[in-house]
């Protein structure tokens, strides 16, 4: 990956936010930026240099990973090393604004840094810089979203060997995991969703030790990383034989999610995409059941920028790896979801992992 190219554009930006410096403590900020993958790292940017602090745990590790960056190893905590080197730093010219991402520090930290500066040096919160340029994938990374889109979506025959009634959700789950574990994945991409029968109607019923009754829905929402990615895929399946209204529910999710993707191309604001999916969910009477937005992004985190929901500016740009997830939630009866990963082309959108939408019975 062009971490250099990374490390430059955002160089280039300081001036701009009038900042002298970028401290960066987010985990996958981190890992975008100098490929370093583990827990303990803090990265400063300054338009002539790039630092990596590390504490002794990772010295090798950080050696083997971290690209374009000076690497400093200390008894400290990253953070503390990141504001000696500040603080030293500091007394030369130029030196002054110090951006932070106030949505990855606590107050407690912030206050200790703030402290450990000299005075001539002031904290200020940056714009998410980081995560803006994250927002469009290369081609490196679409390569990745996509083989972890296609392992994530062979989980859903796991899913249907082993979905029946009387068996846990919990249990489905666990199979499906570790056949994610036996493929090569590094983890799941969250919580892995089995919901059934009533509990289907819970968005995120992630999966409990509830038995799969023997009539109804069953939501399933899973997801791997794979090389530091993450998938995300929703299927729902029906347990037993579906009557009029679960039919009619599943056919207005399944013309929503594809009117959706459908939509989906270089310029079209997230809005509109959700307003798509809204407006035909409304058109059968089900609107005020669709509770939650209608997707996301989805890279090095499982959700990232920009969220495709009302209310949200953002335009969808070439390389943008969105979620389209429209849902169906009636409190006792069940819910449906649909969800794909896909990939904003020139043409419109790429499925990442294509599989059948229809409805199975089980």
């Amino acid at each position: 990956m062009d971490h250099a190219g990374r490390q430059t554009r955002l160089q280039n930006l300081l001036a701009s936010h009038r900042l002298d410096a970028l401290l960066i403590t987010h985990p996958a900020n981190v890992r975008y930026l100098c490929g370093f993958t583990g827990s303990a790292g803090a990265l400063v940017i300054t338009e002539p240099r790039v630092v990596f602090f590390t504490d002794g745990r990772y010295t090798e590790q950080a050696r083997a990973e971290v690209q374009e960056a000076r690497t400093l190893v200390s008894r400290k905590t990253p953070l503390a090393s990141a504001g000696d080197w500040l603080t030293a730093n500091g007394r030369k010219p130029g030196l002054k604004a110090v951006g932070i991402e106030g949505e990855h520090l606590t107050v407690a930290e912030q206050i200790r840094l703030k402290e450990a500066l000299p005075p001539g040096i002031r904290l200020r919160e940056s714009p998410p810089l980081v995560e803006r340029a994250r927002m469009v994938k290369d081609e490196n990374e679409i390569a990745r979203l996509r083989a972890a889109a296609v392992l994530g979506a062979s989980l859903f025959d796991v899913a249907l060997k082993t979905i029946r009634p009387g068996i846990k959700e919990n249990e489905v789950a666990a199979e499906m995991e570790y056949a994610a574990r036996q493929s090569g994945a590094e983890g799941m991409s969250f919580e892995t969703i089995v919901a059934a029968g009533p509990r289907s109607a819970l968005p995120h019923g992630r999966a409990s030790s509830a038995p799969i009754p023997p009539r109804g829905f069953v939501v399933c929402d899973f997801g791997v990383i794979l090389a530091g990615y993450c998938s995300d895929m929703t299927r729902t399946v029906h347990v037993g034989s579906p009557g009029v209204q679960e039919h009619r529910m599943y056919e207005a999710v399944r013309e929503a999610q594809q009117a959706a993707v459908g939509a989906i191309r270089p310029g079209v604001g997230v809005a509109q995409i959700d307003r798509v999916a809204r407006k035909i969910l409304q058109g059968k009477g089900l609107g005020k059941y669709f509770t939650h937005s209608t997707g996301h992004g989805v890279g090095l985190e499982i959700h990232e920028a920009p969220r495709v929901a009302a209310g949200q500016t953002e335009d969808l740009q070439l390389g943008m790896a969105i979620t389209v997830e429209p849902g169906v939630y009636l409190p006792e009866v069940g819910g449906v979801r649909i969800e794909d990963l896909v990939v904003v082309t020139e043409r419109g959108a790429e499925i990442l992992a294509p599989a059948s939408k229809e409805l199975i019975t089980i």
